[in-house]
């Protein structure tokens, strides 16, 4: 079966500290489900990239990420600088109108979101859920999210190994997400950031790959990367959909 992997790669000089990035994303549906819930958005002319992976199935998981990527759209189209603030707002309208979607089709509909704003030689992270952003460097990747999961909260209490966390019955069961109450949680982070470094976010789906050691190639070139990762995600597992961004900062 031959299916197609969504590719993009884009570069553009994205504020006034002169930092210009090249960023690249990738989507696939995997090897099992007939619908890619996932969304991206990849806009380095804005400094802006986030992943939003649906929950919900035929019920409209794709629908809410959807609502969730063009929320942030319409932030990177606005013509006024780009603050956490703003992006919080869009994604609280995003938290609403999944609500009232999922109302309409009677069904618990939602999707986990991972943001990552680039200005003034820093990283801004927002996240729900389990998509994840990473730190790449030195042949391995530092995960700088938290997931928010009935599993981590085990391993937080000390009541699960993290090594036994993927193969946990209950490690798709996520405690955060947009479309599920009525005030979304977004947890926040932020980290100084260097000509070189490579930030990667990624759905669930891709978490196979990165936990694995041997799958980790961070060439120089990232779009090589981007695809090595997700063939390795596709070897490994492919029973989720797959989506990855990498932005390096030239």
């Amino acid at each position: 079966m031959n299916i197609p992997v969504g590719a993009g790669s884009r570069a553009a000089a994205s504020n006034a500290t002169g930092l210009t990035f090249a960023s690249v994303s990738r989507t696939h549906v995997g090897r099992v489900r007939s619908i890619n819930e996932d969304r991206i958005l990849d806009r380095p002319d804005r400094g802006l990239w986030a992943i939003a992976d649906g929950m919900g199935g035929h019920r409209g998981g794709d629908l809410a990420a959807e609502l969730a990527i063009n929320a942030l759209r319409s932030v990177a189209d606005a013509p006024e600088a780009i603050s956490s603030a703003a992006i919080l707002n869009a994604l609280a309208q995003a938290n609403e109108k999944t609500l009232r979607l999922g109302e309409t089709v009677g069904a618990i509909i939602g999707s986990t979101i991972v943001v990552l704003h680039i200005h003034e030689n820093r990283a801004d992270l927002l996240w729900a859920g389990d998509s994840r952003a990473y730190l790449a460097g030195d042949s391995q990747l530092r995960q700088l999210t938290r997931d928010h999961s009935l599993v981590q909260e085990l391993v937080d209490a000390g009541a699960l190994d993290q090594n036994l966390a993927a193969r946990h019955p209950q490690a798709n069961v996520i405690t955060r997400a947009l479309g599920v109450d009525a005030k979304i949680q977004i947890e926040t982070a932020s980290l100084p950031i260097d000509p070189g470094n490579v930030v990667l976010l990624c759905s669930d789906g891709l978490n196979c790959a990165v936990d694995n050691p041997e799958a980790v190639m961070l060439a120089s070139d990232v779009s090589a990367t981007a695809d090595r990762l997700m063939a390795e995600a596709l070897c490994l597992d492919g029973s989720d959909n797959i989506s990855l961004i990498l932005v390096k900062i030239v």
